[in-house]
């Protein structure tokens, strides 16, 4: 493990190599799994604001999953997360040919608005936990995941390298140097 201001991080995020191939696994992670995808409160008040632009990207059964369960629910450990549909895929999730994307990333890289998507799903493969006195940063490995795992091997880049751009979202710049700096200090 690895310690950086209140977050203890996996050296799984060096040791590991990721990059997400969507023309195998087709978003997988979008469609599979218990719950919904977890939301900060920033989150939600975004969904809620940007809920009329977001609906205009999503698919009838997305539309008529959040009219029944609202933009976000409480899942059984207590988290707010996504709605689903039909207790299984994203409500936010639609198709281009057979690859679910996100609706709300759709907006956004559309330029309609200012939030790119909920920071768990950005993350992906690693997952946050809040703790009372820090913040664990684990790699989480799902096995819908293998072409990543694959592809990333093969490319030779660390799962931090390959979500640089969301750690930096969630923690900052000068957080994120202070990961690289250790990923190429512990591999001497």
């Amino acid at each position: 493990m690895l310690q950086i201001d209140n977050t203890i991080i996996s050296l799984d995020l060096i040791e590991k190599k990721f990059i997400c191939n969507l023309s195998k696994c087709h978003g997988s992670c979008c469609i599979e799994g218990d719950s919904g995808a977890p939301l900060e409160l920033k989150e939600k008040q975004q969904l809620i604001k940007y809920y009329p632009i977001i609906k205009q990207y999503m698919n009838a059964a997305g539309i008529d999953a959040v009219n029944k369960q609202g933009l976000f629910y409480t899942d059984s450990e207590g988290d707010d997360v996504t709605a689903l549909i039909n207790n299984k895929e994203c409500a936010y999730l639609i198709y281009e040919g057979k690859t679910a994307i996100c609706a709300i990333e759709k907006a956004y890289l559309d330029k309609q608005i200012d939030f790119r998507k909920p920071i768990s799903c950005f993350l992906y493969p690693v997952r946050i936990k809040q703790y009372s006195s820090f913040i664990a940063v684990n790699y989480d490995v799902w096995d819908i995941c293998e072409p990543a795992r694959i592809f990333g091997r093969k490319e030779g880049v660390p799962v931090y390298k390959f979500l640089k751009e969301p750690l930096i979202q969630k923690f900052g710049e000068e957080w994120y140097e202070q990961l690289t700096f250790a990923a190429e200090n512990i591999k001497k």
